[in-house]
């Protein structure tokens, strides 16, 4: 048995040493109650254990401290970085939980992963629902709620501006309930910035100090109901500045951003 390997990345940063930690386990235990055991012990935002199918293929296997996930892009970011190279530079992998296929691309120093739009929930979500989850009543969104999806829907709510953004004290047990009712992974406030960019909050764990600080499925589910790239800010309010880049292209959606290596076992 070959001897797990454990490599700690930093996605999406923008100063030196910042963005959402990662960790990338290979040769790591089989079973998916041992990875949520070493998950939940490592308590990083996100781990990715690396496998390689009967037929070759390779499978990303994703779990947050509290669960198992479809799908998470800055963990996909990470392993990218470690198996793409100059001899690599493209691979097609496939997801553990829903056979999702993406395509990881390093290109011009950076990586990106390529996925395609997927289905969402057909959920109808009023503005006076959105308020309530947001703990915001009385409070109009910038735009109709949404929900959307590249593999883990998001519901997407658009705030008026910054300072709305984040002073919001949503109920997370609330959006917790209700996107397990309805197969959605929480919701994503967001807002226009006046330089053209977009900033955003992610609510989907039930413990405030839990906020993620880049959320590369809610870069990929924007981009899908705006139909355009973007620039994406996330992270400052917890202390760890990102920024998302997304490129649309018809049928396809690219996410990349920055990644470094932060530590190796």
């Amino acid at each position: 048995m070959q001897k797990i390997q454990v490599q700690e990345l930093l996605c999406f940063g923008i100063a030196a040493g910042g963005g959402n930690a990662a960790l990338v386990v290979q040769h790591g235990p089989a079973r998916a109650e041992q990875r949520q055991q070493f998950a939940t012990e490592r308590n990083k935002p996100a781990c990715v254990f690396i496998d390689t199918a009967d037929d070759g293929r390779i499978v990303l296997d994703y779990f947050y401290p509290h669960k198992r996930s479809p799908l998470c892009l800055h963990a996909t970011l990470a392993a990218a970085h470690m198996l793409l190279s100059a001899q690599r530079p493209q691979l097609e992998v496939r997801t553990a939980m829903h056979d999702q296929p993406l395509s990881l691309i390093l290109q011009d120093g950076e990586v990106f992963i390529q996925l395609t739009p997927q289905a969402a929930p057909d959920v109808a979500v009023t503005q006076e629902l959105a308020a309530q989850l947001l703990t915001a009543p009385g409070r109009a969104l910038a735009s109709p709620p949404v929900i959307a999806s590249v593999g883990s829907p998001k519901l997407l709510l658009e705030v008026a501006d910054s300072a709305t953004l984040q002073g919001l004290t949503p109920d997370l047990a609330r959006i917790t309930d209700w996107g397990r009712q309805h197969g959605v992974s929480g919701c994503y406030a967001w807002c226009r910035r006046p330089d053209g960019a977009l900033e955003g909050r992610n609510f989907n764990h039930l413990d405030p100090a839990a906020e993620d600080a880049a959320t590369g499925v809610a870069a990929g589910a924007l981009t899908v109901v705006l139909k355009t790239g973007l620039i994406l800010y996330q992270g400052a309010n917890v202390g760890t500045p990102c920024r998302l880049r997304t490129e649309f292209r018809d049928e396809s959606i690219l996410i990349g951003g920055k990644t470094v290596v932060r530590s190796a076992t």
